[in-house]
């Protein structure tokens, strides 16, 4: 699978396969509609140490209808303050980022080092991110069946990163399909747990998708968290999701409408730091020696020394040499090479068999 290759304001950004993994920080709706609010949960994302920003643009007119028939009722708990007792409309007019917001929110981001995209929910929404060239666009897991919002983004010819959350198998090869029948060349797939719970669920989890996502259609994956918690995102970081996406608030006040399963500044951070320890730990593909410690105990290898007096012209046998440690001769690959060949000078027992020793 080819990386992602990101254009930003400060040149090129790569995710993918032996890159660290991508932190995105999700704004949702934390800011509770006030701008302030916004730009410390910016602050506080980039103090945690996050890589990016993400919003989410659209309008209750442009996700939803302002109906109150039964259909567009949330529905849910009994508790009347609940936001499940609202109507969809009701819902997203709390919770809608204004959009003139968009590009002051843009530059603020820009400046503390993050990355900024969003998630478009509309055609509309799309036409005006592309005014603010933001590079690259979020799918929502909820619309990852939306094939008109699909090839409307895919016409960006941008990079593209879809969560799947519940789509079935058959939903994602068509979504899938579409963006690439669009005109996608960089496409991320999340897998994404749907359940918006601040309790995670380890049974409900599945991280092996994410390995599977990968394989099967050849793209970047990646995990999509929307439950409490940092230890299921730092592993399946461990497991190869090239992107990390949660939730995030600056503290916990349980006043905004995601704030029970994100993540605040100290639990974002130390979830950052985590994953970045272990990538220290995973490294890279390595083969030999790394440390002046094991070029030392290369000494514990065996190779050709000999183990009698050896006169010149004497042939090497195998009882004259051998193969012992220490590893300060001849590599034992050499050892059947050197049998019957004559010593080019005379050999002391206990002296290592360098090829000056070895005659033609």
């Amino acid at each position: 699978m080819e990386s992602l290759r990101i254009r930003t304001p400060k040149g090129e950004r790569i995710i993918g396969p032996g890159q660290p993994a991508f932190i995105v920080a999700e704004m949702s709706s934390n800011h509770n509609q006030d701008l302030e609010r916004a730009k410390r949960i910016i602050d506080a994302a980039a103090q945690a140490g996050a890589d990016a920003i993400k919003v989410q643009t659209y309008t209750p007119d442009t996700i939803t209808m302002d109906s109150d028939k039964k259909w567009f009722w949330v529905g849910g708990e009994e508790n009347p303050d609940s936001w499940k007792q609202k109507t969809f409309y009701q819902l997203y007019q709390k919770s809608y980022l204004p959009w003139d917001w968009h590009a002051e929110l843009q530059t603020y981001s820009e400046k503390q080092g993050l990355m900024f995209f969003s998630t478009p929910f509309d055609d509309t929404a799309v036409d005006f991110l592309e005014t603010l060239n933001v590079p690259c666009y979020k799918i929502a897991s909820y619309e990852a069946t939306h094939i008109p919002l699909l090839r409307k983004v895919a016409k960006t010819g941008k990079p593209v990163i879809m969560s799947v959350g519940f789509a079935t198998l058959d939903e994602v090869e068509l979504s899938v399909q579409t963006l690439r029948d669009n005109g996608v060349k960089q496409l991320a797939l999340l897998h994404c747990t749907t359940s918006y719970s601040d309790q995670p669920r380890p049974e409900h989890t599945n991280l092996r998708t994410i390995q599977d996502i990968a394989t099967r259609f050849d793209v970047v994956a990646g995990f999509s968290d929307n439950m409490g918690g940092v230890d299921v995102p730092v592993l399946a970081a461990a497991m190869g999701a090239a992107i990390i996406e949660k939730h995030f608030v600056v503290t916990h006040e349980n006043s905004a409408l995601d704030d029970r399963f994100s993540l605040d500044q100290r639990s974002l951070k130390a979830m950052v730091d985590a994953i970045r320890e272990n990538e220290k730990v995973m490294g890279r593909v390595q083969y030999g020696c790394q440390t002046e410690a094991e070029k030392h105990n290369r000494k514990f290898r065996r190779s050709v020394f000999a183990v009698q007096d050896i006169k010149k012209g004497e042939k090497f046998t195998s009882e004259n040499i051998r193969c012992i440690r220490p590893g300060d001769g001849l590599e034992t690959k050499y050892y059947e090479q050197v049998l019957g060949v004559t010593a080019s000078q005379d050999i002391e027992r206990g002296t290592p068999i360098q090829w000056e020793l070895v005659g033609k």
